[in-house]
């Protein structure tokens, strides 16, 4: 991983872009995987095409060479959406495709979580690769003559990997002593990136926090007679995100700090149970948040559209979907 290296900014500053410029420092999250999709021979296509009387040049046809939905593949699946999602839920979107902001107190115990997933997706791989062979024969009696066994490695052994790193998003300090006025447009470039980055972050906070509140809504909004099931998750998940906005937050909307604050007051001290046995507490809570999701709607319509960069090759894939 490369050594990490934080702008020189000054403790007291109000701008937000700055503010979080300080805190957070640049972390990439990339996964090595084993592709189980495969593309039909022209001869396969051919075959295909004639017993459903297609013609085969505007046909595009593939197939899964091993069986997804074994327990053993389903349990690397699952690692990967789980430290995608947990990288994602302690960071805050960039500019960069593949790039997400971490706060720089979190970097150790992020480091220390990443090298535990590391670890359990080793041992699935291991897993996946005692039945390897198991599998291989399973697929060649279900893909009969599209099986082709110059598709198969001899065993999966590091083909499922995660890599994570902290790669710098300020200009290299020699570039100051080579040519200080490159040196100082490249300073600028960056300043107008975290702009932008408060931009996204305030448009993911205002996004997750409108999904919270709505759901909530519509559990507590239930018709007469219309039973929905009321799960402690739809006031847990809103708890949550109460505290994700308080460490993370980098003070840029007034307004949406006042939402969160105000919808924090509502649902404070509220219990679960007491929310599925009186209507009465429900249409007040569902009554005083309204107001919260109407604004919250209104936000979500004004929104400007953000442009994310792309590299021009990722030979990884990364972690993040956007």
């Amino acid at each position: 991983m490369s050594a990490l290296t934080f702008p020189e900014i000054p403790l007291e500053t109000t701008a937000p872009a700055q503010r979080l410029r300080r805190m957070a420092a640049a972390v990439r999250v990339q996964f090595t995987w084993w592709g189980v999709h495969r593309s039909l021979t022209t001869s396969q296509k051919e075959e295909v095409s004639q017993a459903c009387g297609a013609d085969f040049k505007l046909m595009t046809a593939g197939k899964k060479i091993i069986d997804v939905r074994h327990d053993a593949f389903r349990r690397l699946t699952s690692l990967r959406t789980r430290i995608a999602s947990y990288w994602r839920g302690l960071t805050l979107p960039y500019v960069e495709a593949g790039i997400r902001l971490i706060k720089q107190t979190d970097i150790e115990s992020f480091n220390h979580s990443m090298e535990g997933f590391r670890e359990e997706l080793h041992e699935a791989e291991g897993n996946l690769n005692g039945l390897f062979d198991q599998m291989k024969r399973d697929a060649r009696e279900r893909l009969g003559r599209l099986y082709n066994p110059d598709d198969y490695p001899a065993e999966v052994t590091g083909l499922f990997h995660v890599e994570w790193d902290f790669p710098s998003v300020d200009p290299p300090n020699y570039l100051m002593r080579l040519n200080p006025e490159i040196y100082q447009q490249e300073q600028d470039r960056v300043t107008r990136r975290f702009e932008e980055a408060v931009q996204l972050a305030e448009q993911a906070f205002t996004s997750e926090f409108a999904k919270l509140v709505s759901h909530l809504s519509e559990r507590l909004n239930s018709e007469e007679g219309e039973k929905k099931i009321f799960r402690d998750s739809a006031v847990s998940n809103l708890v949550d995100f109460f505290e994700k906005f308080r460490q993370m937050n980098v003070r840029s909307n007034a307004q949406l700090d006042e939402l969160v604050d105000q919808a924090q007051r509502i649902v404070q001290g509220v219990k679960v149970q007491d929310l599925r046995h009186s209507g009465s507490l429900r249409q007040q809570v569902a009554t005083q948040l309204a107001g919260v999701q109407s604004v919250l709607d209104g936000m979500l319509v004004d929104r400007p559209r953000r442009r994310i960069l792309r590299p021009s090759s990722n030979e990884a894939t990364h972690a993040d979907g956007d």
